[in-house]
């Protein structure tokens, strides 16, 4: 439920300061609903829900123990606000809505809050085609999933290649195919583009592929026998093998997947864990009876809470952009289970049960998460005493008052000054922090001009975090010499930033690693380092990852940059035009390679347009 849809909630009441509530207080209502808690210069420090707004608002205001964390967050609270809903259910999409959008540091946090992948069958073509899918389920096919990762549904899509041999291509490869590729050669895809499979058949594989999914293995399994059996009787012998492989192939696949049909169906297994002050939950996928694997998830600002706590700001958070199974199964119960569940099964369109397993095969998913979770909290603690170690040779290195938590490296990608493209990558102690990475595109600036580029993106990126109000880093590393980290100074200085330390990865001769010149403003001269210093290792691996950031976004740009504008010098050929022939040929060169015929078989492309895209690459470019 979207905030600007939610006609119910309305904010009835903001004081300027929290200590002197007085009537504030006594006019607070006793519906439910969310409330606010800002700080100086309007930061949100909390959002809250409560079933009864007067008493919970109330409670932080009257004399009772609080831990510190709440201590520490009334003593800089500046202004509250309170906005009541119809219900408690409303009050819960809503605060994970606002928590999602605004990440107050006082709330817990979901750090993963990515969509996760699911396989896809399309349904509306003749040879349907099997992909992995991302964001909103529009297509018409049937949705298998989610998948914890990438890795986890490509391995699966081998698998059921293997099986089913169902193509992959897109749909402007499968068209313009003159022979079977490679996936036919090493027997994972049957050929439907250049028919070496009936289109009938082709479908029966899929509905095959479809019932193992879903679950119905055994059903699968017999339908390839009996094909198996009428390919035997016509003396069909190569098509008897091919059958009698993939049944092999489903029963390898069954070992690895089997789960006793007690414990079969839909549901997702979340098991919440703690060690040192740090929370995991991790969750199991399973569908249809099978596990699809697991993830582990590290909370934000977790310190000095509980379980059910833990779960309950998980929960909301977390499925609010995923798809919600009938039942989840917690090793705690969350903090308003029913309130959850109620909500869950609102947003969701079906009924959503949460419970603690007793007994039975689910208990042994829930006992087999929770050793899943344990082994996730060790293993972090390991690498965090890595990424601490790494983070105060750092320290040593730039003579740090306190170790620092966060570094970002700046690179700069162009070729010759075309599509230039920046990158910052940021780490911390828990190493890469991928999911706040971010490309500038250069615009505006002489081509080649790797001063005024870097200028450019460090401005860009601090004077958004200043607007945000987001952490700045201890630590920015720049890739060049001390005239980029003159102008990236000249960025900080003009912002009123003075608490980050610069320094510039100057490449040695012949760009070899431990050659590199480190320069930092304040040294009185440039230094460099032993090619074996640890300090130095940790700047060259950091450097290396900000490269290749930026030569992906580069060549990605320059790529588009160069289809687009030998299309666009063809006289009638406007975005949706492009659009349809890059999509129908799969860029540039196979429109290049096209002939007249093939061209006019797009949408939008006629003969006359046709003949002049044609003789655009073969008569005025020869």
């Amino acid at each position: 439920m979207e905030v600007e849809r939610a006609e119910n909630f309305r904010v009835i009441a903001e004081v300027d300061s929290p200590f002197a509530l007085g009537g504030f207080l006594r006019t607070l209502t006793s519906q439910p609903g969310i409330y606010q808690m800002y700080g100086a210069s309007d930061r949100l420090l909390y959002v809250g829900k409560a079933r009864n707004l007067k008493r919970r608002v109330g409670s932080y205001f009257q004399k009772q123990r609080h831990s510190p964390k709440t201590l520490a967050m009334l003593a800089q609270v500046r202004r509250v606000e309170v906005v009541v809903t119809h219900t408690e259910t409303e009050a819960l999409v809503l605060e994970a809505n606002l928590i999602k959008r605004h990440h107050p540091p006082y709330n817990i946090l979901l750090r993963d809050d990515k969509s996760y992948p699911y396989l896809f069958l399309e349904s509306s073509h003749a040879c349907p085609r099997m992909s992995l899918h991302r964001g909103a389920q529009k297509g018409k096919g049937h949705y298998f999933g989610p998948y914890p990762a990438v890795t986890a549904l490509r391995e699966s899509m081998v698998l059921l290649q293997k099986a089913f041999r169902l193509r992959t291509c897109e749909d402007r490869t499968f068209y313009h195919r003159s022979r079977a590729c490679l996936q036919y050669q090493i027997r994972r895809c049957s050929g439907p583009c250049v028919g070496h499979i009936s289109q009938a058949d082709y479908a029966l594989d899929v509905t095959d592929a479809i019932r193992f999914l879903e679950g119905k293995s055994d059903e699968a399994i017999r339908s390839l026998g009996n094909r198996m059996q009428a390919a035997a009787e016509r003396l069909d012998f190569e098509e008897a093998a091919r059958r009698r492989d993939q049944i092999a192939a489903l029963s390898k696949i069954q070992e690895r997947q089997y789960v006793a049909q007690a414990g079969g169906g839909d549901f997702d297994v979340l098991a919440a864990a703690q060690e040192n002050g740090q929370w995991v939950v991790y969750v199991s996928f399973i569908r249809n009876g099978r596990q699809l694997g697991g993830r582990s998830i590290f909370p934000q600002h977790a310190e000095g809470v509980r379980a059910p706590d833990v779960l309950a700001a998980f929960v909301m958070q977390f499925y609010s952009n995923q798809e919600v199974p009938g039942n989840l199964l917690v090793n705690v119960p969350p903090r308003s289970s029913a309130s959850l569940a109620a909500a869950l099964s609102s947003e969701a369109g079906h009924r959503v049960m949460i419970a603690q397993p007793q007994r039975g095969p689910r208990k042994r998913w829930m006992a087999l998460a929770l050793t899943n979770a344990l082994g996730a909290l060790r293993q972090r603690a390991q690498v965090g005493t890595t990424g601490r170690r790494r983070m105060r040779l750092l320290q040593a290195l730039f003579d740090l008052a306190e170790t620092p938590q966060r570094v970002e490296c700046f690179d700069i990608s162009h070729t010759g000054g075309e599509a230039a493209v920046a990158s910052c990558v940021i780490f911390g102690e828990d190493g890469a922090l991928t999911s706040e990475y971010r490309r500038f595109n250069i615009r505006g600036i002489r081509g080649g001009d790797d001063y005024a580029a870097i200028e450019q993106a460090v401005y860009r990126r601090y004077v958004r975090l200043q607007k945000e109000g987001l952490s700045l880093p201890e630590i920015v590393l720049i890739d060049g010499g001390p005239g980029q980290v003159a102008r990236a100074q000249m960025v900080l200085d003009k912002l009123e930033i003075t608490a980050i330390q610069l320094c510039g990865v100057a490449k040695g001769a012949g760009r070899r690693p431990g050659l590199e010149t480190l320069h930092v403003p304040g040294w009185a001269a440039a230094r460099q380092l032993n090619a074996d210093h640890p300090a130095l290792l940790v700047i060259q691996e950091i450097r290396d990852e900000a490269h290749r950031f930026a030569i992906t976004g580069h060549r990605a740009r320059r790529s588009r940059a160069r289809e687009a504008s030998d299309l666009d010098a063809i006289d009638g050929i406007g975005p949706r035009r492009r659009v349809a022939l890059l999509r129908a040929f799969g860029g540039l060169r196979g429109i290049r390679n096209a002939g007249i015929e093939d061209l006019q078989r797009v949408e939008g492309i006629h003969l006359q347009l046709a003949r002049r895209i044609y003789d655009f690459f073969h008569v005025g470019h020869s």
